[in-house]
């Protein structure tokens, strides 16, 4: 085969369009990242940060509870979560081992392969086309030499053009060898990686479905505490909603178990050198054991006064024309003498706390006529 026949065949096998060397799916910007691929990165990275953030959270997460402790489902809900904390920093060590295997067993690689091997070919090429360029040049000034030239530079140039023949021959096999070679290596050169890459990532995957089945105990107990939490809202919502209702209905009525018979604001009247005042106290009655405490609330500064703790004797009623405030009774106690004048918020208010306190009415006394007194005094002297 002649360096014509080379280079046709060259030609035709190792160039196409844009003067690449012609290598199915190994175009020349197959191998590069594309602009897709470098924001699929930065995502990646996003992702991983994100992970790792709510993996934290979960690790710190606590509830906030009311009452004395957390319960038991609060307790398997926080374990739980602490739990899939340790299951996502795992899981996201694994992809980004996988990640890294990508680049280091799959990008790199290729990359490599196309560095080396298609850009040595298209080095092959470029020598390849200079070196036909040179030698056709020679050629057709050869063909246009006269005949009448002397026989010594028709000899020389003949050796010339021989020269020029064997080098472009030469150019013309290393570049279909390059070509050869590159489409024979690249069935291993890049199946390779892909294999090595997919063995990869089936590990990654095998490994998370281990993780994930070590967590289920987890998640069971989860949804078991998720379930109960549910059924706990329900019931207590249905008791909050009975016991809202009732408070509509009469809410100085409720009494909740342990707690004082009654207690809420009252005024009380207290007698001073300069006139009368009234303070305002926090009162909490015991039926049973008869015992009001009273707490100031209009506390002045300075002052000492504390809580009382009194034993109740009496309770009555005070008679509205008797004082110009509403809403008053009186009540007597084995701690102080005399009587104390207390102040309820309303009418309803103040018969609760005379329910409470067993409180009577006060003795209403009819108004003796003179006739009356006459007919009294006419008896005395019989």
């Amino acid at each position: 085969m002649g360096p014509a026949a080379l280079a046709k065949g060259a030609q035709e096998t190792g160039t196409r369009s844009g003067g690449s060397p012609a290598l199915p799916g190994v175009g020349p910007g197959s191998l590069r990242p594309s602009r897709g691929e470098e924001l699929a990165g930065d995502r990646g990275a996003g992702y991983s940060s994100a992970v790792q953030k709510f993996s934290q959270t979960l690790q710190s997460f606590q509830f906030d509870f009311i009452g004395d402790t957390l319960t038991d489902d609060e307790i398997n809900i926080a374990e739980s979560f602490k739990e899939f904390a340790e299951l996502l920093q795992e899981v996201e060590l694994e992809r980004s081992m996988m990640v890294q295997n990508a680049s280091d067993l799959l990008i790199k690689p290729l990359e490599n392969f196309r560095k080396e091997q298609i850009g040595f070919t298209k080095e092959r090429k470029k020598k390849f086309e200079k070196d036909g360029e040179k030698f056709y040049s020679m050629l057709d000034r050869h063909l246009h030499l006269s005949s009448k030239k002397k026989e010594s530079q028709l000899q020389e140039a003949d050796l010339q053009v021989d020269r020029e023949r064997h080098n472009f021959f030469e150019s013309s096999l290393e570049y279909v060898y390059q070509i050869q070679e590159v489409q024979e290596s690249k069935k291993f050169s890049i199946v390779e990686p892909v294999l090595a890459f997919l063995h990869s990532l089936f590990t990654y995957n095998n490994l998370t479905v281990e993780l994930t089945q070590d967590f289920l105990p987890y998640k069971q107990q989860l949804q078991l505490s998720l379930q109960n939490t549910r059924n706990h809202f329900s019931s207590t919502r249905e008791e909050l909603e009975d016991l809202k209702k009732r408070m509509k209905e009469a809410p100085l009525t409720c009494k909740l178990p342990g707690q004082p018979t009654i207690e809420g604001y009252l005024y009380t009247q207290e007698k001073w050198a300069l006139g009368i005042s009234w303070v305002k106290y926090y009162c909490q009655y015991e039926k049973e054991a008869k015992m009001l405490r009273m707490t100031p609330m209009d506390q002045k500064p300075g002052a000492k006064q504390g809580t009382l703790d009194l034993t109740l004797k009496s309770c009555v009623r005070r008679k509205t024309d008797s004082i110009d405030k509403r809403f008053c009774f009186d009540i007597e106690t084995n701690e102080r003498s005399g009587t104390i004048t207390l102040q309820a918020l309303s009418e309803a208010n103040r018969r609760l706390w005379m329910e409470a306190m067993d409180g009577k009415e006060p003795i209403y006394h009819s108004p003796i006529t003179k006739q009356e007194e006459s007919e009294s005094f006419k008896f005395l002297l019989l």
